[in-house]
């Protein structure tokens, strides 16, 4: 029975596919959970209106009215019956498999990240039953190859060679039990606390900052004459140790926006649909615009 690896994040997929086909040791299926829990809501993020109240964040990043629930007469909400599985409907589908092969072991993967990081605190605060057939391995602060040979410290999986991970695999081990009670405390904590995002402080330590955390830095970035959406979030990511995803700031400049602290040109869809400028000054020419 070959092991179960669980990524967090599409992107590091291909290369640990590519790592596995290499060492017959690692056979198994990759497991990958869709959403980074290092930005949003996570309050009851254990019950279905916390899950509920995340997928109208994520619907409310993505520009999507949320759809009214209609529910069928098995009381079940139509709207989710039509839907992808997600991270809740992975994750049973994982703990079944555990209880069914007794044998089965699990390699969870992390980069020195807060996505990967968080979405551990989230997967080991449920997994106490299985202990000792749960391993972690977490790349924080090692040095790693790139393809011209230098050594560079990665902070995602997907940066990382498939040939270096082989190295990485000497590091997995089974989470402690007391792992388990602390990094479950953890993340009760992370759900009380709530914050608009969390941030990686290193190690594994996560500091939670409010929603508006970047806005500062966002208006900063914009100009007194208009420049595209994407070229100011790049900017503030360049700036970032960890970078946060591309999606979020386009929702904070969009929010600002309608706040009225900056001004704008185009649809306001994806970054790559609008510009944005300080406000005041220039008016004719955005009415030109």
């Amino acid at each position: 029975m070959g092991l179960i690896h669980v990524v967090f994040g599409q992107p590091s997929v291909p290369v640990l596919g590519e790592a596995i086909a290499m060492d017959e040791k690692m056979e198994g299926e990759i497991l990958c959970f869709e959403d980074d829990l290092s930005v949003g809501p996570l309050f009851i993020l254990d019950t279905k209106e916390g899950q509920a109240g995340r997928k109208q964040f994520w619907q409310q990043l993505a520009g999507i009215q949320p759809q009214p629930v209609v529910e069928n007469e098995a009381g079940a909400s139509v709207q989710e019956a039509a839907e992808e599985p997600g991270d809740a409907d992975r994750f049973r589908a994982l703990k079944a498999q555990l209880k069914e092969n007794p044998e089965q072991e699990v390699w969870i993967w992390a980069g020195q990240n807060a996505r990967d990081v968080c979405g551990y605190y989230w997967l080991v605060s449920q997994l106490y039953d299985f202990a000792g057939r749960i391993h972690i391995i977490y790349l924080n602060n090692l040095p790693f190859l790139n393809e011209k040979g230098g050594v560079f410290y990665p902070t995602h999986l997907h940066q990382i060679l498939p040939k270096e991970f082989l190295k990485a695999k000497k590091l997995a081990r089974p989470i402690s039990l007391a792992e388990y009670e602390l990094d479950g405390d953890e993340w009760h904590r992370l759900m009380n606390e709530n914050a608009g995002i969390r941030l990686l402080e290193g190690g594994k330590k996560i500091k939670g900052e409010p929603t508006l955390f970047y806005d500062k830095e966002l208006t900063a970035q914009s100009g007194k004459e208009f420049v595209k959406a994407w070229r100011i979030v790049q900017q503030v990511t360049g700036k970032l140790k960890y970078p946060v995803m591309d999606q979020f700031l386009g929702w904070r400049l969009k929010e600002l926006i309608r706040e009225g602290k900056l001004e704008s040109k185009g649809e306001l869809k994806t970054i790559r649909d609008f510009e944005v400028k300080q406000p005041g000054e220039n008016t004719e020419n955005s009415t030109a615009g």
